[in-house]
């Protein structure tokens, strides 16, 4: 179906960038409120995070070894430049693999906790006057639509990544430009991500919500920026999980232009 596109709010970007921000820590108050919700949602988070934390320890284990792969050509330089070359193409991996893990953590979780996070969202849009036209979408039809998105978004995230990898290659801009740009890259997918239940609800796919999440990009990244810095933090991913999703359900249901208040 085709999503209406609503006008963004007249309002300064960087305002609407906080209000963004601001919906995760609403997210963060509906999850703290729900003792029960926040046990079932940290549960999976917790089994994938697992998983993606020993794979990025195995990443930091072997950087050294792949900084030397991708930089031949300083075999031969003195010491000091071989070693500052390679100390940046390690900070390059590094950051890759930072911007992939948290896209891929998310997709995975949300695949596996997929019930658990479907009720937070629901129970979120029941405390703001329920869902509009919802479509009763069966649970294994659901799911598979849920992982065939999730793997389109990871796999165009890493397309987008490797120009930022060559990026972190270039000496002060690497490391400070890029990692900025790959934070608002990583909030941007993390939040068509993230409002994935909201929209299959309403029999909306891919192409829809990114339609209306564009036309309110700063709240859009708000909230997305946030999500992708507190999933840095060790163990941030596994605890705030569920808040994020109560979260981007505000977000879903503001882009629709339906309350976010509640009556």
């Amino acid at each position: 179906m085709n999503a209406p596109r609503l006008a963004a709010p007249v309002t300064g970007a960087v305002t609407r960038f906080l209000a963004g921000a601001g919906l995760l820590l609403r997210g963060i108050g509906l999850y703290v409120r729900s003792p029960g919700l926040m046990l079932l949602g940290v549960v999976p988070a917790l089994i994938s995070g697992a998983l993606f934390l020993g794979a990025f320890v195995a990443l930091v284990y072997f950087v050294d070894d792949l900084a030397a792969l991708v930089t031949p050509f300083a075999d031969d330089w003195s010491s000091t430049w071989r070693s500052v070359v390679r100390v940046v193409a390690g900070l390059a991996f590094l950051g890759l693999g930072g911007l992939l893990g948290v896209l891929a953590f998310t997709a995975v979780t949300l695949v596996i906790g997929d019930p658990f996070y479907e009720k937070i969202s629901e129970r979120v849009e029941e405390r703001y006057g329920g869902t509009p036209n919802a479509v009763d979408v069966p649970f294994w039809a659901s799911l598979r639509r849920s992982v065939v998105d999730s793997l389109r978004l990871v796999a165009i995230s890493a397309l987008v990544g490797v120009p930022l990898f060559a990026a972190g290659f270039i000496p002060v801009v690497g490391q400070t430009v890029v990692p900025v740009i790959g934070a608002a890259v990583g909030g941007w997918f993390l939040a068509l991500e993230l409002v994935g239940a909201p929209f299959y609800r309403r029999g909306m796919r891919l192409p829809d919500r990114r339609s209306l999440l564009k036309a309110d990009r700063p709240t859009t990244l708000g909230f997305g920026v946030a999500v992708f810095l507190c999933f840095l933090i060790p163990l941030g991913a596994v605890l705030v999980m569920p808040a994020a999703v109560a979260g981007a359900t505000l977000l879903a249901r503001r882009s629709l232009g339906q309350p976010i208040e509640e009556r």
